[in-house]
């Protein structure tokens, strides 16, 4: 069976704190037209915000480079890409670990990629050391007359 994308959005935008709440949002909207509920959306909005704020903080490392989201809609599902061409991951079993963080005095907690995984259907990490990472997240809408 083929999928089919059935819309498809592109934003790019500076890796600063201030744009999280934007992607976040943007995405959003862009998924409100499957008419998730309340918890998809939120599930949805959390995984975003987490993989943004890894671009942000951890990929250009206080440098300004550019995120890019990459959404689609296929077949009753979000799919989802963010990525940036920081300083990628340079092991990624170990940064998918609970509780692991590469800044500790951030008081960030560890739990990104746990959080992304656990409110989303799939997850899929790529990174490149020197490149980049791109994450791949795939949320399907359940919709409530199936």
């Amino acid at each position: 069976m083929n999928n089919v994308c059935e819309n498809e959005m592109k934003l790019e935008f500076l890796s600063k704190s201030s744009n999280e709440a934007f992607a976040r949002i943007t995405v959003a909207a862009f998924a409100s037209q499957l008419d998730p509920t309340i918890e998809e959306l939120a599930d949805i909005k959390t995984a975003v915000s987490e993989a943004v704020t890894n671009s942000i903080i951890h990929a250009y490392e206080g440098k300004v480079g550019l995120v890019k989201i990459v959404c689609q809609i296929i077949e009753g599902c979000i799919q989802i890409e963010i990525s940036d061409t920081g300083k990628g991951i340079e092991d990624i079993e170990i940064a998918k670990q609970p509780l692991y963080t590469s800044k500790p005095d951030l008081e960030r907690s560890g739990m990104g990629f746990t959080i992304m995984e656990s409110f989303m259907d799939e997850l899929k990490i790529e990174s490149i050391v020197g490149l980049g990472t791109k994450i791949t997240m795939k949320k399907n809408i359940k919709k409530a007359f199936d």
